[in-house]
């Protein structure tokens, strides 16, 4: 293998560029010939490569966002898109593809695999944390910080006024953020998509607050009520309270990446560079512990990555 192009699909995430950073030098270092691919899979079917070398992976890895730019292209779900893309990929005499998403990337991956048979493997960049295979996904660290942070600005309006706030954050099918910043901000309930939310129970809990009524309320945008706009409104309706919400939305996948997400970034995209060497292709790169696992890519979306029950244990025991 003599040339290998990385690309970056679907929602940014912190670290996807320190993610860039690492793999472009590690394959540099094997000798490796390295292009970045402008705007994901669109890209890809396009042909829009650009050279990746250390002078243009330089003072990166404390950026945000994405210096390859990403898109969710419809055209790559087709098999004509994807074969497009091969030729594509075959004319600039791309040997292997680096692909850091989530599990939309990763069903592109899988499929352009298939049906042409280019070595690609994928890597982890999502918010979310959802993918199974890995313990954290490369962006989930900032994130949850991110959302801390905004959270605490809001606590401080929640108690000087004796309001209820309730805050949506992201996870339209895994409530991890909302656990994690739930339990670091002290919410008196956290509703996530993998358990029911029981309203008689939450308005249990902003009563045992008192006159003053001071609670933070967490949801998961994939709970089933439909979000912190809709459990306001059922609140209101069925209790009479007044609920301020706050929906942090897409504040929380900018900024500049926690040391936390650009050492795991940095650690998957050297590791991604050796997989590609060493013929593994059609795997997710993840990071268990300390250690390097190879999951196949249908796995991580076939999979479910379940919230640890300890977590939900210690959110009923703190609220």
């Amino acid at each position: 293998m003599k040339k290998i192009a990385i690309l970056t699909s679907g929602g940014d995430a912190p670290g996807m560029n320190a993610h860039i950073r690492a793999a472009s030098r590690a394959a540099l270092s094997k000798g490796l010939e390295v292009v970045g691919v402008i705007g994901g899979y669109s890209g890809l079917i396009e042909g829009d490569f650009i050279k990746l070398g250390r002078k243009e992976t330089a003072n990166i890895i404390g950026r945000g966002g994405t210096i390859l730019k990403t898109s969710r292209s419809k055209e790559f779900f087709m098999p004509g898109g994807r074969a497009a893309a091969a030729e594509r990929v075959r004319e600039a005499g791309i040997e292997g593809i680096i692909a850091c998403g989530g599990d939309g990337t990763f069903h592109g991956a899988h499929a352009f695999w298939l049906e042409n048979k280019i070595p690609i493997v994928g890597t982890p960049g999502t918010i979310d944390n959802d993918l199974y295979g890995t313990h954290y996904t490369i962006g989930y660290d900032t994130a949850i910080n991110t959302a801390a942070e905004a959270i605490d600005r809001i606590r401080d309006t929640a108690d000087s006024h004796g309001r209820v706030f309730i805050v949506e954050v992201m996870g339209r099918h895994a409530g991890f953020i909302a656990m994690d910043v739930g339990i670091a901000c002290g919410a008196e309930y956290i509703a996530i998509p993998e358990t029911i939310t029981n309203l008689d129970i939450l308005y249990q809990r902003i009563l045992k607050q008192g006159k003053t009524r001071r609670t933070i309320i967490i949801v998961g945008e994939g709970d089933e009520h439909g979000g912190a706009a809709k459990i306001s409104e059922l609140i209101k309706e069925h209790y009479e309270i007044d609920a301020k919400f706050t929906i942090l939305g897409h504040i929380q996948r900018g900024g500049s990446p926690t040391v936390r997400d650009r050492v795991l970034a940095s650690h998957l995209g050297v590791a991604a560079v050796e997989a590609l060497l060493n013929g593994k292709t059609d795997v997710m790169i993840g990071r268990q512990g300390h250690e390097i696992v190879y999951t196949p890519l249908e796995e991580t979306w076939t999979r479910q990555k379940a919230i640890w029950s300890y977590m939900i244990e210690l959110s009923e025991i703190l609220a």
